[in-house]
Formats: C-alpha cells, structure tokens, sequence
C-alpha cells in the first residue's frame, strides 16, 4: 500500500511534474540555507555590532562609537533604528541571532509570496517552487542569513510597499515604506513611483512614520547627536572595499575621475531616458510600470551612488518577476546574463589565474548591474524607434506581436504581397 503512494497519480502534466520536482529541491534548500549555512556563519557577521548597539541603547549607553579605520562591520542605523532593533538584545547573542536568521528567512519567503499574489499566482502555481528555489539559492539571500543582516525584512517592506500602492492602499503603503527608512534609506529611490502617479497620501506617512520614531528615539538615545557628527559623514563617503557601485571598483582599480564620472554620466542619462519612456508610455500598464521602474531605480542607486552591496540586489526581485509578463523587459538572454553577475553564488576567484579570477569575482556584480541598466534602456528604445516608425506612437511602445490584429477583409491576402491558398476540392 505504502508504495503505490509512489505511482504518478498527480504528476501527469509537465507543470505537475515541475511542481513535483522542485518544490523538494526548494524546500531543503531554504532549510539548509536557514539551519546549516546561516546558523555556521561565515567571513563577516553583521549582527554583533547590532546586537551590541542594541544591548547599549537598553543599558543607556553610547552606541556610535565604532572606528571606522577599520573595514570590519560597522553599526550605522540612526536612532530610529536602534530603537526598533533593540528588542534583540534582551536575550543572550546566540539565540537572538538565530531568531533574527529565522525572521529575516520568514520576510524572504512572506515577501516571495506577496510577489507571486501582485503577479495573479498562488502557491498552486508552478511559478512558486521556481521563484523560492531561485531565491534561496541566490548569493542575495544567503549571504543575508549567513552574515545575518536586516535586508530580508527590508524586502517585506518593499514588496508590502508595493502591494499597497497598487491597491491604492496609500498610507498603509507608506508606511510600509516608512518602516525601512526608520533603519536604512536603501528604498528612498522608490518615492518616485507615488510622486508621478499622485498618491501624496503615500507621502504622509512614509516621511511621518520615521520621523516619530526618532522623536521617540532621540531622547533614550546618550549618543544621539554622535550619528550626525560621526556616522553620516562615513555613510555620505564612497568607500574602496565591499563596494560593488562604479565609484567604489573605479577607486579600487585607481582609474581616473574623468572616467568614473563619464561612466555614471552615461549609465544615469540611460536611467533618465528608461524612466521618461516607461513614465510617458507605460504607466497605464501599471503592473508593468512599476515592477520595472522599481527595478530601474534600485539598481541605478546601487550602482551609481556611493555604496552598493551585492545582496542588496534581492530588492530587484519585482523586476525579475516582470518576466512572467508578455510585454516585460527581461525576456531575452542578455537580461538575465546580468541577472548572473549580481545574484549568482558563485565565486570566481582562481588559484590558476589570480588576477582574472579575483577581477571576475570583483566586478560580476558592478557588470551585472550594468548590463541591467543598458538591457532595459535598449528594450525601451527598441518599442519607442519601433512605434515611431509605424506611426502609432498616441497607442503606446507596446511590441508589435502584442498589438490587436486588425480584421482580413475578404478577399484579401493576409499580408501584403501573399495570396491564401485555396483549399483543394475534392469530387
């Protein structure tokens, strides 16, 4: 009895067969990533200096005091944060830190199920074995767990954000967003997406909600006036370690100013073109418009600021989701060879050949951003060139093979200069 359990009652389709294969490989893997890789740890830990900022805030004493001539993980949140995270430290180091593991791991996979539900899929769906797979596989999510950082609930606030603002759910949505500005402002690009669609109520309470928990903060904070004077203007410098962004690797490899300058001039011109031609054309497609615009702008703060890490980039999960879309920007391969440089796991360093292995291993994720950037510009152009030259740009920069087919008269070939055949007749 037991073994005919095993025949393929329900596997009887492709997508079944899908479902059947990768849901196993999806779930041991988040379980590995959660319970071996994380809970092991490995190379940095940004957990201590947080717990140690917490544990300091509870016991009212100084939290920024960190020497930042050292590169070893630094505490940066502002008070509001430390607030919020403070929590943490009312329990031994150990046991907080698996419980920051376990909460950042459920944000990740509440997250990815939001994801799937903006995109009109459930848990049914053949998509959620592969998107989970996908993430907890990636470098983004790993190294989130593993160094044990605050990023995987930062993308609950984005993908809650976002489900929100389609809703048009505006002050429950900002703040959501507000909530992630509290600790970091890695989302601020995405106050874009309420201000061109006029959802100012997003506004109130996305600037509202951290701006009372620092009311809250500052007075419990011995310190607080020591982030201002200390802690920003190290957050304001480009660094020249674990910085992925054009600034960081150009000071890293000593090139020029000129041509770190000429480099972000030419990749921000493309971002403002992409955004003016998904704003002026796509809007109403508002799924669309969003999920890529967020990408847009996320990647172009990562890669043209002064900071960008490369697990940051699991807040490009919305545009990598465009893909189900028949209109979406990253269907084609180019696209997700970028996707390759900025979420892959792989290391690239070499024993054979130094100095190739560790510039791949250095520079996989400013390229992959890179070509993210250019990919999603030269799509847009492409439609824009392409609707221009039909004459049909008052209808959009929709692709061709999406537009309506207008009817046949009868009588006519189907297209110019062919003729139907006729069906053969039989006696």
């Amino acid at each position: 009895m037991f073994l005919s359990r095993l025949e393929p009652r329900t596997a009887r389709t492709t997508v079944e067969v899908v479902k059947c294969v990768v849901w196993p490989l999806a779930v041991l893997t988040v379980l590995h990533r959660v319970v071996i890789k994380a809970v092991n740890g490995f190379r940095t830990d940004d957990f201590a200096p947080v717990y140690n900022a917490a544990l300091a805030f509870l016991n009212r004493q100084p939290v920024y005091t960190a020497n930042f001539k050292w590169v070893d993980p630094h505490y940066l949140y502002p008070p509001s944060g430390t607030l919020l995270i403070s929590p943490i430290a009312v329990i031994d180091p150990e046991r907080s830190r698996w419980l920051f593991i376990l909460a950042n791991a459920i944000a990740v996979l509440v997250a990815l199920y939001l994801l799937l539900r903006m995109f009109g899929y459930g848990l049914d769906s053949v998509i959620a074995p592969i998107l989970v797979l996908g993430a907890f596989t990636s470098e983004t999510v790993t190294n989130t767990l593993v160094f044990t950082n605050i990023n995987g609930l930062v993308l609950l606030g984005e993908i809650a954000f976002l489900t929100l603002l389609l809703k048009r759910r505006d002050l429950w949505a900002g703040a959501a967003l507000g909530l992630t500005f509290a600790v970091k402002p890695v989302l601020a690009p995405l106050l874009f997406l309420p201000l061109v669609r006029g959802q100012w109520k997003v506004f109130v309470t996305a600037v509202g909600v951290p701006v009372a928990l620092m009311a809250i903060a500052w007075p419990l904070s011995v310190d607080a006036w020591q982030f201002v004077e200390h802690t920003t203007p190290y957050l304001l410098e480009a660094r020249d370690y674990f910085n992925s962004a054009i600034v960081g690797n150009g000071m890293y490899y000593g090139l020029p100013a000129w041509l770190v300058l000429g480099l972000r001039a030419v990749l921000g011109v493309m971002v403002l073109v992409s955004l003016w031609l998904l704003y002026r054309y796509c809007r109403q497609d508002e799924l669309f418009f969003v999920g890529t615009a967020t990408g847009v702008l996320l990647t172009a703060s990562f890669l043209l600021g002064s900071l960008g890490q490369m697990y940051y980039s699991m807040m490009l999960f919305p545009l990598l989701m465009t893909v189900v879309l028949p209109n979406s920007v990253m269907r084609n391969w180019p696209a997700w060879l970028a996707v390759y440089g900025f979420l892959s796991y792989d290391s690239w360093l070499s024993a054979r050949w130094p100095e190739m292995g560790r510039a791949a291993e250095y520079m996989k994720t400013t390229f992959g951003w890179s070509l993210l950037l250019i990919v999603v510009f030269a799509v847009l152009v492409d439609r824009y060139l392409a609707a221009r030259r039909e004459g049909r740009l008052d209808a959009g920069i929709e692709p061709a093979f999406l537009l309506p087919k207008e009817p046949v008269a009868a009588g006519e070939p189907e297209e110019p200069g062919e003729r139907v055949a006729a069906p053969a007749v039989r006696d």
